[in-house]
């Protein structure tokens, strides 16, 4: 009888490593295929037959910004739609965006989205490829029957947080750090220089950019990011408003370095960052320039879901609340009445961007 169990207990050890090496073997696969996670609905399975596939900008999820903000479109939709989706991240250096679509559109997916416009290109030869799947794109809007281009007026919302550091800003002094100097992130500086302008015409604004294209390393270097903060606030700046991705995290931890909350702020991009970055740091995060990639991918999908497989251009503005600003921790609820009165006359038309 102890033979018996001796024997069954072997068996069963064998087949726990068994499992155990195969189990290694599909995490071998899945790394192969660039980081991901596959979500359904509530962890169950999907209701809708409809299939949407994501490939993150570098960083990923967790980037607390740009990337988080899609993500939770795509989580919405998985809970609320009840499609199937699966999301994927690039390599560090991005080289493999053409191939994360591709690997999608082949997978079946019917609507695959890229997250940046740096996978413009990219997505024009896989949507080429694959003329019977729908593709999206964020921040860009090449002219293909299969592409959604999801495009912002960044000018819009970065004129609000500009007012905002005007409002706020003690010295007179305030700073603008931009991930990387293209087109893109200038429309973020040029929005905040007018709103800034608007109140103050004689505001001093320190502007600095982390790499120059084709660099996009500067979307990703919190230690960069902090470096140039610093600087601004030793140099007298006491709001430093970030357009710079992961890079963001840096300028946070220099203003938690540079004075009490309340002395020195920093404003957030993109998502509420007061919300992701946690304490003790979001105490220093006056507002966040709300770039609402979660609306845009949840409705693009949504209209999906609903029949809307045709390329075209969506444009979020003010106008819609594709932008805005936050006011998580209340400490610009003081200007509140201000900052609805700026949003009213930019949707009106009044103020121009350049």
């Amino acid at each position: 009888m102890r033979n018996k169990q001796r024997s069954l207990r072997l068996l069963l050890a064998l087949l726990a490593v068994f499992a155990l090496v195969a189990a290694a073997c599909g995490d071998d696969d899945d790394t192969d295929a660039g980081d991901e996670t596959t979500t359904t609905a509530d962890g169950e399975a999907p209701s809708s037959d409809i299939r949407v596939g994501m490939v993150y900008d570098i960083g990923g999820r967790g980037d607390q910004s740009f990337n988080d903000a899609a993500a939770a479109g795509l989580d919405l939709a998985a809970t609320e739609l009840g499609v199937e989706v699966r999301d994927l991240e690039p390599t560090a250096g991005g080289e493999n965006r053409e191939e994360l679509l591709r690997l999608l559109a082949e997978e079946g997916y019917d609507l695959v989205i890229g997250v940046g416009f740096a996978f413009e290109d990219a997505i024009v030869v896989a949507a080429g490829e694959f003329p019977d799947t729908t593709f999206a794109i964020v921040d860009a809007a090449p002219e293909a029957d299969n592409i959604k281009g999801l495009v912002f007026a960044e000018d819009q919302g970065s004129f609000l947080v500009g007012v905002a550091a005007a409002l706020k800003s003690e010295t007179g002094q305030i700073g603008f750090i931009g991930g990387v100097e293209i087109p893109l992130i200038q429309k973020f500086e040029a929005g905040y220089v007018a709103g800034a302008q608007a109140v103050n015409p004689d505001i001093e604004i320190d502007i600095s950019y982390i790499t120059q294209a084709p660099d996009f390393s500067g979307f990703n270097d919190p230690a960069r990011g902090k470096e140039i903060a610093a600087s601004m606030y030793q140099g007298g700046a006491d709001v430093v408003y970030h357009a710079a991705g992961g890079s963001g995290g840096g300028l946070f931890e220099a203003a938690s370095e540079a004075g009490e909350p309340g002395e020195v702020w920093a404003i957030g991009v993109d998502s509420d960052q007061y919300l992701t970055v946690g304490a003790p740091l979001n105490e220093y995060i006056l507002t966040s320039m709300l770039k609402r990639v979660d609306v845009a991918v949840f409705e693009t999908i949504k209209a999906f879901t609903e029949g809307d497989a045709a390329g075209g251009v969506s444009v979020f503005d003010l106008s819609v609340d594709g932008v805005g600003y936050a006011t998580s921790g209340g400490f610009v609820d003081d200007i509140a009445d201000q900052l609805d009165d700026y949003k009213a006359r930019v949707v009106a038309g009044e103020f121009t961007f350049e």
